[in-house]
């Protein structure tokens, strides 16, 4: 057919220009038809990549001069192991840990080292420090405490898997979250265990889970059904248990629900946060709700005054009413920057991203304030502040402070 139209063109040229014509014209009908297709589909690509790959980020005009103080550095940091490394400060130090390179102190103010613990232990849950302890735990399940004031070595224990999660240290006790759904109580004193407590894990989770939160003879362990438990610290009995997020949906994924973040604890008021994006505001001694938001993530709250800082796995940033729930504010512009949990410092809550970024945003409204960049990796771990100084940890073991402008 295309011959006779090519016939039907050219009535007077030789046969030979004839067949060229018709092979020319199928070549531009069937490239044609291919490029008109193309334009379509390359849309339809640039349209998915722009809706799959971080929101780049946009110039903002600073409301506040963010400065660093100090960078120093923890040792070889944690990759790509997710497990969210981060400092823990307390009475003047900051402590961090290192897959490689053991322990360290560092002063708050200045950043000088005031004593590193070597070791052989692949430390991966960052420190936890109370009652004069740092206490971490490794890939491997063991668990050093070290005397907070020297770093030297109290004891030592071991637990059945792998620990991602800071130990969490208060009312002479240790508590140690494996990956294994385990809460593990040590005596502080002697390391001697005094409990244990198990939650069945589901088919599939987020990776990553946080510390419990210590109350008066209370602890509260986020789990990664969506539910949150409230155990006694004497002897690990659970005392009350209530579902942040139901774990709904055909597949495992979609009923993922997972309450990774450090629950936190307000007077006699506890709130988490689910990764199916809910937020969920209990009494403390009884687990009775006091609010239920739509909004929230995996990452654990931030509390400021009248504020409740959350960040969503789709990478928005939410400032919630404490009182209610309602959502005061959102800013949706770090769309899928895998964001760290929220800090605050001062007027603003601090959140870190994929790309080594630190974005202050504004409490009142959740503009942005100030942005900074803490070196070129990945921040997971959230931010911590104290006396007024930012610190954070990123995954290559690199630690930076940072101070608002007076």
């Amino acid at each position: 057919m295309i011959e006779q139209i090519a016939r039907d063109a050219f009535p007077r040229a030789p046969a030979r220009l004839a067949r060229i014509a018709a092979i020319a014209l199928c070549v531009m009908t069937v490239t044609g038809c291919s490029t008109v297709r193309g334009w379509f589909g390359n849309s339809e690509k640039a349209q998915a990549k722009a809706l799959s790959e971080p929101a780049p980020l946009t110039d903002i005009t600073p409301s506040v001069t963010v400065s660093r103080l100090w960078s120093a550095n923890a040792g070889k940091g944690e990759g790509r192991l997710g497990v969210r490394q981060g400092p823990a400060v307390a009475d003047g130090r900051v402590y961090v840990a290192a897959i490689k390179g053991g322990v360290r102190a560092f002063d708050l103010q200045t950043g000088a080292s005031v004593w590193q613990h070597p070791s052989d232990l692949r430390l991966s849950g960052g420190p936890g420090v109370g009652d004069g302890l740092v206490v971490a735990g490794s890939l491997d399940g063991e668990v050093v405490a070290l005397d907070a004031a020297t770093g030297a070595e109290r004891w030592t224990a071991k637990v059945n898997n792998e620990v991602i999660a800071a130990p969490t240290i208060g009312q002479g006790v240790v508590l140690v979250r494996s990956n294994d759904g385990r809460i593990t109580a040590f005596d502080a004193a002697t390391g001697e265990r005094r409990w244990f407590w198990v939650r069945e894990l589901p088919s599939l989770s987020v990776r990553g889970n946080d510390a419990p939160a210590l109350g008066p003879g209370f602890v509260f362990v986020g789990n990664d059904d969506g539910t949150l438990t409230a155990l006694s610290l004497a002897d690990g009995r659970v005392l009350w248990e209530q579902a942040i997020a139901q774990p709904d949906g055909r597949t495992e994924l979609e009923r993922m629900s997972d309450v990774d973040g450090t629950p936190v604890l307000d007077d006699a008021v506890l709130f988490a946060s689910s990764y199916r994006h809910r937020t969920m505001a209990l009494e403390g001694p009884s687990g009775r709700p006091l609010w239920v938001s739509e909004h929230g993530g995996s990452n654990r709250p931030a509390l400021a005054p009248q504020r409740l800082v959350v960040t969503d796995a789709d990478g928005t940033v939410w400032g919630l009413d404490k009182y209610s729930g309602t959502a005061a504010w959102q800013q949706p512009a770090l769309a899928r920057r895998n964001l760290s949990g929220a800090a605050i410092q001062g007027d603003y809550a601090v959140v870190g991203d994929f790309d080594g970024y630190l974005h202050w945003l504004r409490l009142d409204d959740g503009s942005f304030a100030a942005r900074q960049r803490a070196g070129r990796d990945p921040i997971r771990g959230a931010p911590v502040v104290s006396d007024g100084i930012l610190v954070v940890q990123n995954t290559d073991g690199d630690v930076t402070a940072w101070r608002l402008a007076q």
